[in-house]
């Protein structure tokens, strides 16, 4: 017993070193290349109106939490290296259609499959799927997503430099709030201004050996605003559903970014999915300066995801408001997570 349980101590010492985030260290803005971190993701999203289109796509590195338990012994000896998966999801509005697709991978002992992160320059690539930054550029080439995006702002760690808490676990949080894109999506020529973010941290699962049990649920929007700014805006709740942090900020033409100050976030609409699923889809956003009421283009916009077993809604929102006393018009993507989802068939279907 004595030489199994030395073994067992002696290959737990072999697992990779995870950090989560430290509430004091911000992050720098030029953080885009991949962390040891529980949990991580780089993320693009646009509605783009002139092409009736709107995409996201996300890309998740994850590593089997390291204090799961099946009986005495953590999976995470049978799976050290990272998770990979990729979601795309294209909403056609003048077809009144939404298009989901998702890849993801798990092997025994290595960063596995056609998977791979790198930096610098970043990499990011999932079979034929591909995020690659050449120079100032970014090319994201995913199934019927082919897009070269340019930031036009500088990027900007979100204050207070990550979402959450530490009953639901942090990610620390950057972004390039305003992106150029042309291209073509669906085959349709695009052009218009994206988004773009990376987090990364330890806001994962919190009950031992319970994989679905989701640290954190959120409401979240990603808004472009007419006056050149730029809005984000974060409500993180717990497993109960408890609202335990609002987090917004504005990052103002030139590049400057500030917290979003007496944010509140309140539901005025909610729609049932056809999985039974309740969403908050019409807000209105009320804060220092700031008054908007958002609304979604599409109702039906939920994704049931078989790689990262969530439950979410993803689509694209307007809205209008004042902004420091001045009129303005809101677009953007909004993204609220319902909780967890388990497939047909389980993780390996």
């Amino acid at each position: 017993m004595r030489r199994w349980m030395l073994a067992l101590l002696l290959l737990t010492g072999c697992l990779p070193a995870l950090q989560g985030v430290d509430p004091e260290r911000l992050p720098s803005p030029d953080s885009w290349g991949p962390h040891n971190a529980p949990l991580e993701w780089w993320y693009v999203s646009a509605y783009l109106p002139e092409a009736g289109l709107a995409f996201h796509w996300a890309f998740f590195k994850a590593y089997v939490p390291q204090n799961w338990r099946l009986g005495p012994l953590p999976p995470a000896l049978l799976f050290p290296g990272p998770y990979h998966a990729s979601h795309i999801a294209i909403t056609d509005l003048r077809a009144d259609q939404k298009r989901f697709e998702e890849r993801f991978d798990f092997r025994f002992d290595r960063p596995f499959g056609d998977s791979r992160v790198a930096y610098p320059p970043l990499l990011i690539e999932q079979g034929d799927w591909r995020l690659r930054q050449e120079g100032n550029s970014f090319w994201l080439t995913a199934g019927p997503i082919q897009v070269r995006l340019v930031p036009l702002k500088p990027a900007v760690v979100h204050p207070p430099g990550y979402s959450g808490t530490a009953e639901t676990g942090r990610m620390y949080y950057v972004s390039f709030t305003r992106m150029a894109l042309e291209g073509t999506i669906l085959g349709r020529p695009v052009r218009g201004e994206a988004w773009m973010d990376h987090q990364w941290g330890d806001q994962l699962g919190g009950e031992e050996g319970n994989p679905t049990a989701l640290g954190a649920l959120w409401d979240w929007f990603g808004l472009h605003l007419s006056d050149g700014s730029d809005l984000m805006l974060y409500r993180v709740r717990n497993r109960k559903g408890e609202v335990v942090q609002l987090a917004g900020s504005a990052t103002d033409p030139q590049g400057r970014v500030e917290a979003v100050r007496d944010l509140r976030m309140t539901p005025l609409e909610r729609w049932t999915s056809p999985s039974g699923r309740s969403y908050a889809l019409a807000w209105q956003v009320e804060g220092e300066g700031l008054s908007l009421r958002l609304e979604p283009l599409r109702k039906d916009q939920e994704l049931l995801t078989a790689s990262t077993r969530v439950a979410y809604w993803e689509g694209p929102v307007v809205g209008s408001g004042t902004w420091r006393g001045t009129p303005v018009l809101a677009r953007g993507m909004g993204e609220f997570v319902a909780g967890p989802y388990e497939p047909p068939g389980g993780l390996f279907r």
